[in-house]
């Protein structure tokens, strides 16, 4: 039995997918918040940070429950959107990164 639409509607409904949207420049950094971590996706590049991707992307897989629950989060236009100034982008980053 597949639960993984069942995770990617409950990461969606407790607003665990968020958009780090940086101002003026427009940049933009999803994460999703999983069980024990943040991880960060990029849905445009194919990516999440979790270790179920490295893994999986081994054998072969080329998405988790994570990407997946950001295309499912745009869709049903159901994510949180974080505004912060493009001055905080090196910190955001920086701390994102030191979180790996």
């Amino acid at each position: 039995m597949n639960k993984e639409p069942d995770r990617i509607e409950q990461l969606v409904s407790e607003k665990r997918v968020k958009l780090h949207l940086f101002e003026p420049s427009q940049r933009k950094i999803w994460t999703v918040v999983g069980k024990t971590e943040e991880h960060w996706v990029d849905p445009d590049g194919c990516f999440c940070s979790c270790p179920g991707f490295y893994f999986g992307s081994i054998n072969g897989k080329t998405s988790c429950y994570h990407l997946d629950s950001i295309q499912y989060a745009k869709n049903q236009n159901k994510f949180e959107t974080i505004i912060f100034s493009d001055d905080e982008f090196s910190s955001f980053l920086t701390g994102l990164i030191s979180d790996l």
